[in-house]
């Protein structure tokens, strides 16, 4: 290993000393549009300030612009139209290999001006969805890939936002502000999707490995209270993605070596219209393609498969608007052969000593969308989309004292198909008020089967194929008082046909720009979620034997989210932001019996639970205080520093309050990052540190594990005890090579450098009759090679 760093260092070294020093060009092209009804901008002025010799343009009919021969590294562009507000975008990364492209939406003056341009606009700290008033943030795929620790996964790099907690090195599960993981709603594109991640499962949203890449991200936004009306069905937040349009001038390629996969991507013009293009990508596990090969890289029997697929079209017509074509797909495979594993090896990274498990998943999601201009002001967007979510899992039970003794004790198979078809109307009224309207109907084909081996029988635990809808309708306002006062209200309905649940949920914010430098800003929302289909199918018998649908009638879990927070603008690049809020969850699903079970501690996991009888009588709420200090990529370097101080508890039917699994009761985080540019050529440093209270969990009943061979928890001392405090530190390094018309990055990032155990599970162990502690990723590092061309 020692000698392997002497060598990256000595090749940094002496691509550092050949480093090319003669100016590389690239372009930069976009698109000018106004944010609130999309609308091209004809005319808009952008330029590269401070260029010598000067470098500007004006958008087309279309809105479309060329900026020509701009040096590559770090720049900035501002732009300027009549009746809108100044907009400066600072720090765009242009590199030799690929044109870089932006889309800038202008917010209008509400004094309508004819003749003049406001300033003010183009915040750094600025977000894709106006309509949120607090609560969010908006990222792109340069920060997925910047930083440490984030293995290019949005879900990992969100980890380090306020209020959200990782501490969780095996899966990328988002837990906000003490919320089940399963409270998230993923969008990309406009649609509801299913778990992106491979290995996922039904009643979870994260996984050990993202299906969605980085590098086709646009800018996206992460939501974690008071969402605007536009999205339904969920509880804790909305990760809302968008997937960048490919080139619509010339061909461009990537291709990408790393520890998540072999990747290929492709983009250019399609021969269909102006402005058309295509965007894929492709993907193949890392440790899969190793291990067809032949090599042993010390992972143990279990090797993950999995492949994956991301691409996009975009069509613009001249007369029937603008087509687009988005796909996601992912396979995932891994068998966990506890029966060829070594008990005492600790090598076994995927390994499991007293069960052979066998998982398998397909997941993905199609849509095809049409928008359309009523006029200059007034669009609607019409989506047709398709998901599906499937996953075969089988478990063996090993005999702990013969382990040629092999039992298979449980079989799931569950398929979801949805069919989705959305539409949404909005409309600018004029500069001060915007209305919108939108509806989601999505078609629910279920294939639902878990059987269990219970006292030598096999009973049935979950069975069901059929049909359901669930409808969502919306309706939002926004108003702009004054230049520095924003209104945004709005309803949102959601009916689901299994038993006739209905939700009416109200949603409020306001923004109040007390000067040019700081804001203050209020939201509150009523939000409602349907619970994991495989719950509702659960299996009970009633007095007779005949089986029952135990769980059909469960209504929507709800919950109340009100916010507050107030943001200063230190300077350009540098921001202080606080948040207070408050979270009441009610009808939750707990037991009819008394006892602490309730749903709001489940989502982390693979599979949904199996209990049966459950009622809508559970509560619980989530509070507290987060503060974020952030400097933006500026002079070379950046730092991020989020912490959050918060309680999460909740009261099964036994009605005593509890901590929730997710109450680490506080998380910080401390990021950073530098760049020294050689040349045409760039060395980078980036810095990760997380600190955060441990998880709660239940005390083991030893004895009662002991003659049922299975694990038993103390049921009235749920979630009692708490895990020591989760540290990690990760470190990584990359060197940036410009030539004239191809980039290569060279990346070594050391995860848990100080090889800290953070312990990942204390378990049972039915071959040796103790508890076990699992500890999660040790120093661990990750190497990756990018080429763009």
């Amino acid at each position: 290993m020692k000698k392997f760093f002497v060598l990256i260092i000595f090749s940094f070294l002496y691509i550092s000393i050949i480093a090319e020093t003669n100016d590389i060009k690239q372009n930069i092209r976009g698109r000018v549009l106004d944010i609130d009804s999309g609308f091209p901008i004809t005319g808009a002025n952008v330029i590269v300030p401070g260029s010598d010799p000067f470098i500007g343009a004006a958008a087309d009919e279309h809105g479309y612009f060329l900026l020509k021969n701009v040096p590559i590294g770090k720049t900035s562009v501002r732009v300027t139209a009549i009746g809108y507000k100044e907009y400066v975008q600072n720090n765009l990364q242009l590199i030799s290999g690929k044109e870089f492209y932006i889309n800038i939406e202008l917010e209008p003056t509400v004094l309508e001006l004819e003749e003049a341009v406001v300033t003010g606009s183009g915040s750094a700290f600025a977000v894709k969805n106006e309509d949120a008033s607090v609560s969010i943030r908006s990222f792109d795929s340069e920060q997925t890939a910047r930083f440490a620790g984030s293995r290019n996964d949005p879900a990992r790099m969100a980890a380090n936002y306020a209020g959200v907690s990782g501490a969780n090195d095996s899966r990328n599960d988002i837990i906000i502000r003490g919320n089940s993981p399963f409270g998230l709603l993923w969008r990309i594109e406009g649609i509801e999707v299913p778990n992106p991640n491979h290995f996922a499962s039904f009643g979870s949203t994260g996984g050990p490995v993202s299906m969605l890449n980085n590098n086709v991200l646009d800018k996206s936004d992460f939501i974690t209270a008071a969402f605007p009306a536009d999205y339904g069905n969920a509880l804790s937040g909305v990760f809302d993605l968008y997937i960048r349009n490919g080139s619509p001038n010339k061909s461009e390629f990537l291709g990408q070596v790393g520890f998540n996969g072999f990747e290929f991507g492709a983009e250019g013009p399609l021969p269909l219209s102006e402005n058309s293009s295509y965007l894929a990508n492709y993907r193949y596990s890392t440790l899969g393609a190793v291990k067809e090969i032949g090599f042993d890289l010390g992972t143990g029997v279990a090797v993950p498969y999995y492949q994956d697929l991301n691409f996009k079209l975009n069509i613009p017509t001249e007369s029937a608007g603008t087509f687009s074509v988005f796909g996601i797909g992912g396979i995932s495979s891994i068998d966990l052969i506890g029966s060829e594993t070594d008990p005492e090896n600790e090598n076994d990274l995927y390994g499991i000593e007293n069960d052979n498990i066998y998982d398998k998943v397909n997941s993905g999601a199609l849509s095809i969308s049409q928008t359309y201009f009523l006029s200059k002001n007034t669009f609607y967007k019409i989506i047709s989309g398709f998901s599906m979510l499937e996953e075969s899992i089988a478990l063996d039970s090993i005999n702990s004292v013969d382990r040629n003794i092999i039992t298979r004790y449980i079989d799931i198979y569950n398929k979801e198909n949805k069919y989705i078809l959305s539409a949404a109307l909005q409309s600018k009224i004029d500069n001060k008020n915007v209305i919108s309207f939108g509806a989601d109907l999505n078609y629910l084909n279920l294939t639902l089967s878990e059987k269990q081996l219970r006292g030598g029988n096999w009973e049935t635990i979950k069975s069901k194929t059929g049909n359901t809808n669930l409808l969502k309708l919306h309706a939002a306002y926004k108003y702009r008082m004054a230049e520095n006062i924003t209104f945004n209200s709005g309803l949102h309905y959601m009916y689901f046909a299994l038993n006739g649940s209905n939700s009416i949920e109200p949603r409020l914010g306001i923004v109040y720009q007390l000067n040019t430098t700081q804001r203050v800003s209020i939201g509150y929302g009523l939000h409602s979620q349907i619970q994991p289909l495989p719950i509702y199918f659960t299996i009970d018998r009633d007095a007779f034997g005949n089986m029952i649908e135990a769980n059909s009638n469960l209504s929507f879990t709800k919950s109340h989210h009100i916010a507050a927070s107030y943001d200063v603008d230190l300077s350009s690049d540098l921001r202080l932001k606080t948040e207070v809020y408050y979270q009441y969850l009610f009808n939750v699903p707990v037991t009819r019996t008394p006892s602490s079970f309730s749903l709001l501690n489940y989502g982390s996991d693979f599979g949904t639970t199996d209990q049966v009888d459950l009622i809508n009588n559970g509560k619980g709420e989530n509070f507290g205080f987060e503060v974020t200090l952030e400097k933006i990529f500026n002079d070379d370097y950046y730092f991020l520093l989020t912490s959050s101080l918060f309680e999460s508890k909740y009261a099964g039917s036994d009605n005593i309050w509890r901590n929730t699994a997710y109450n680490g009761k506080y998380v910080i985080n401390l990021l950073g990052g530098k760049e020294f540019n050689i040349g045409n050529n760039v060395l980078f440093f980036d810095i990760k540190a997380t600190y955060a209270g441990g998880r709660y969990y239940s005390p083991i009943d030893l004895a009662a594990s002991l003659a049922s061979g299975r694990e038993s928890i103390i049921g009235s001392e749920a979630f009692s005890l708490q895990y020591e405090p989760y540290f990690r530190s990760d470190l990584k390094i990359g060197y940036r090579i410009n030539s004239s018309s191809i980039t290569q990055e060279y990346i070594l990032e050391i995860q848990n450098v100080t090889d800290n155990k953070n312990v990942y599970r204390k378990h049972f162990n039915r071959r040796t009759g103790g508890i076990n502690t699992e500890y999660q990723l040790g120093i661990f590092p990750v190497m990756q090679y990018r080429i763009l061309f």
